[in-house]
């Protein structure tokens, strides 16, 4: 009886998060075979497999590697629908693969807070399996095509010419319909606004400034000035008053929650 709930909640996507690990070793083992073996360092950092899981693993043909490596630009997805089609049991298959999109897309919107729509879109899909109106091999499909869009997400930032934390900032200050040159700028806005923050001299974001108004009000009143100075024309004052207060409200939670981007 306890095998059958355990794997119920397996099949649900309930089991115990330390349960993580068996399916971050199946996903590694899913990564091109191009991928460095992670050092020998590392590799004492990684929790001991047990003989069953050193047993899958030899005779999978693939090394197993360090989770802190897996990359999705590198993660093989046919491969991955290829096992899916021989897994005997595929109910656990998808608990693997939720359970390694749930924990990616974790540390995705942590380094960016506006990615709360691939969180909305993930749960429809778990919505609509958990509903009856998703066969087994549907579900599987819809999250390898979601995996798909992580991994162009996670690599925005570079095919855009920003850092993560800059990505971020540049999300919170569009607006629909702007042009490739607005873009551009908006871009620059938001290079500007993090270099003024954090790298100017003397420094806005001084430990703690979330705690003394004047603080906050140097910190917002340089929010402003370079926005003011950097936003498209096409931002009329509204909007442009709207993104400073965002942009504000972000770096305040961030400072409130113990972020390091809301801290110098």
């Amino acid at each position: 009886a306890a095998i059958i709930h355990y794997l119920r909640e397996v099949i649900d996507g309930k089991a115990d998060r330390g349960n993580l690990d068996s399916a971050k070793r199946r996903i590694s083992r899913l990564l091109d075979d191009s991928i460095v073996a992670q050092e020998e360092k590392d590799e004492k950092d990684e929790k001991p497999l047990t003989e069953a899981e050193n047993a899958a693993a030899e005779g999978s043909g693939f090394a197993i590697k360090s989770w802190k490596q897996i990359d999705l630009s590198k993660l093989n997805i046919e491969k991955l629908r290829e096992e899916f089609k021989q897994a005997s049991y595929k109910n656990i298959e998808i608990a693997d693969l939720r359970a390694f999109i749930a924990d990616k897309l974790q540390q995705m919107m942590e380094r960016n807070v506006t990615r709360t729509g691939f969180a909305q879109k993930l749960q429809e899909i778990i919505d609509r399996y958990n509903s009856g109106n998703s066969t087994n091999e549907a579900y599987f499909e819809d999250l390898t095509n979601y995996v798909e869009k992580l991994r162009e997400e996670e690599m925005r930032a570079a095919k855009e010419g920003l850092t993560e934390s800059e990505l971020e900032i540049f999300d919170l200050l569009k607006k629909e319909n702007l042009t490739k040159a607005e873009e551009q700028k908006v871009k620059l806005a938001a290079k500007s606004l993090l270099q003024k923050l954090k790298d100017d001299k003397p420094t806005v974001l001084i430990t703690d400034w979330f705690k003394d108004t004047q603080t906050r009000a140097q910190v917002q009143f340089a929010i402003k000035k370079v926005l003011n100075e950097t936003l498209p024309e096409s931002y009329d004052r509204a909007i442009y008053s709207n993104k400073c207060d965002i942009v504000f409200d972000h770096f305040l939670n961030m400072a409130q929650n113990g972020n390091f981007r809301g801290q110098a």
